[in-house]
């Protein structure tokens, strides 16, 4: 079966910045939906009529991969409002309450930087700024359930930062509830 939209692929990948220093590896095949909101959409249209066993790559600017940075995505937070386990790192869904109103409430934050009165958070995709080369080998592909199209999302959420408030957790890493955590 050839890669269509609302179809569902098995993939693994290597990415690399354009200097080829390995920024990430997946080993093991994990599913995402094609046509949904699992995928960067160049991705999702490099991927459009191969099949499993074929290998795709791609060299992503990062207005077509995690965006450009933006500095304005940062955030100064009392430390007394986070857990006391805090570690950089660290992810958590919105911030918690008495951080900056105007911090988007609808994104992933990371933990960059602890000092004893604050904390800094980070709004942008760890991979913000950033040119990519991925080299993707496709596994499987079959076709996606009805109750898969629906959701829009297999819930792998690698290339998102936004949290979806009205569904399944498609920007999570994993099933954890949401809160914090540390994300790999």
């Amino acid at each position: 079966m050839k890669i269509t939209e609302q179809c569902v692929v098995a993939l693994t990948w290597t990415l690399k910045d354009t200097l080829g220093e390995e920024l990430d590896v997946l080993d093991e095949p994990v599913e995402f939906l094609v046509g949904g909101r699992d995928l960067l959409a160049k991705i999702e249209e490099a991927l459009l009529g191969h099949a499993a066993g074929d290998t795709v790559e791609l060299h992503l600017e990062p207005q077509n991969a995690f965006g450009d940075y933006d500095d304005r995505l940062l955030f100064l937070e009392p430390r007394h409002l986070f857990p006391e386990e805090l570690e950089e790192g660290m992810g958590f869904e919105g911030l918690p309450p008495g951080c900056n109103p105007a911090a988007p409430q609808d994104r992933l934050y990371f933990v960059s930087d602890i000092y004893p009165e604050h904390v800094v958070l980070d709004g942008n995709h760890p991979l913000a700024g950033i040119a990519l080369r991925i080299t993707l080998k496709v596994h499987t592909v079959r076709e996606a359930q009805i109750s898969e199209v629906g959701r829009g999302t297999l819930g792998t959420g690698f290339f998102r930062m936004q949290v979806d408030t009205e569904g399944p957790a498609d920007s999570t890493m994993d099933d954890t509830p949401p809160g914090p955590r540390t994300l790999h």
